[in-house]
């Protein structure tokens, strides 16, 4: 029979590896001096508590956009309505960013492979993988990044930021988002995601 200090190393050691996300290009965002203006603007849009409101047109919009999507990632939730939250709660932050949400969904494939607690080898985390440092620049000590829509509204706010640096370059910004700025593998890795998805949402 197994010990049960083996067996009980073989549950954290199992616990550990769900939580870590599936590549090992995921979550490593660098720390940067931000501007008072840039940082005042990101602070701003991350603690925006306006009321939620839909960010689908009409409801046939809603359905076409959500179902083709709802088979690429049901199986990585609980239930059905927990990944049409998910899908919706994406959507919100990504349209109020400014970004594709299916770039989004395939920034998240690649980060954290749908893992709400992923946490990577150097401390970034949830589905967005954000680094704890952004909570003491652009946030409030209260924040919980294994929140849903709180790690989004991060995930967005950082990436719409690079962006805007990389005056549109999608792939720097990704770089940038990654702390691989230069290298193509996270890029590539992340654009290939999309594409997939686009193509499975036909």
């Amino acid at each position: 029979m197994i010990k049960l200090k083996t067996f009980i190393n073989l549950i954290a050691l199992s616990t550990a590896l769900y939580l870590l996300p599936s590549l090992s290009i995921a979550g490593n965002q660098r720390y940067e001096v931000l501007s008072a203006a840039t940082k005042q603007m990101m602070s701003a849009s991350i603690s925006d508590q306006k009321p939620i409101f839909s960010s689908f047109m009409n409801d046939q919009e809603k359905q076409t956009w959500i179902v083709p999507r709802l088979n690429y990632i049901k199986k990585r939730f609980i239930d059905e309505e927990e990944a049409i939250n998910f899908l919706v709660t994406i959507h919100y932050e990504a349209t109020r960013a400014g970004l594709d949400p299916d770039l989004i969904l395939g920034l998240i494939k690649v980060e954290s492979n749908f893992k709400k607690y992923a946490i990577s080898s150097v401390g970034a985390r949830g589905y967005m993988q954000i680094m704890p440092f952004w909570i003491d620049i652009i946030g409030e000590k209260n924040h919980n990044l294994f929140h849903l829509r709180t790690n989004l509204r991060y995930g967005c706010t950082i990436l719409r930021h690079y962006i805007d640096i990389e005056k549109g370059n999608i792939h720097r910004a990704l770089g940038r988002y990654n702390g691989s700025l230069g290298k193509d593998k996270y890029p590539n890795a992340v654009l290939n995601s999309v594409k997939i998805l686009k193509e499975q949402a036909k």
